[in-house]
């Protein structure tokens, strides 16, 4: 009976952890994927994010917390960005993306990658400048990070006199 117990326990773990949306998807066509945010991106004056990682990732889902939970980063995101998570595991390294983008995955993960609206990369972000000790992300540092690279901070306009 204990044996019918343990079976039926890891049945129902496996069907609840496989109606969990995952944050990086291994299958998705990512070039595609970031082809349709750039499109977007153009008209709406905003660059494309991009956060590599993986759901094996505490650091990546930890981040992916800290958005959903901070609305001032939140609004700087929506104000500015698209945001895209390139999946990299052992199903799909995605290796094509991350020679385009200059193999940013030296830097550990998560890292961040930011495109133009052409789909030029103008910046890569490793996570570790933006932690905060060992147990999450030091908010002022990621507001900082998507402040200086948003569109409006690299528009020659805004120094303009």
């Amino acid at each position: 009976m204990k044996k019918i117990w343990i079976i039926f326990l890891f049945i129902i773990s496996q069907l609840v952890h496989s109606q969990v949306k995952k944050l990086y998807s291994p299958l998705e066509n990512a070039e595609q994927k970031i082809d349709s945010l750039l499109s977007v991106a153009q008209k709406e004056n905003k660059f494309v994010l991009i956060q590599i990682g993986g759901n094996w990732c505490q650091w990546c889902l930890r981040f992916h917390q800290l958005i959903k939970e901070t609305p001032e980063i939140q609004n700087i995101i929506n104000k500015n960005f698209l945001v895209y998570n390139l999946n990299y595991s052992k199903e799909n390294k995605n290796e094509e993306l991350l020679t385009k983008y200059e193999f940013p995955q030296r830097f550990g993960f998560p890292v961040f990658v930011i495109l133009n609206q052409n789909g030029v990369k103008i910046h890569t972000q490793q996570s570790d400048y933006l932690e905060n000790g060992e147990n999450g992300y030091n908010i002022e540092r990621v507001k900082n990070f998507l402040e200086q690279w948003s569109p409006i901070m690299l528009d020659s306009k805004t120094y303009q006199k």
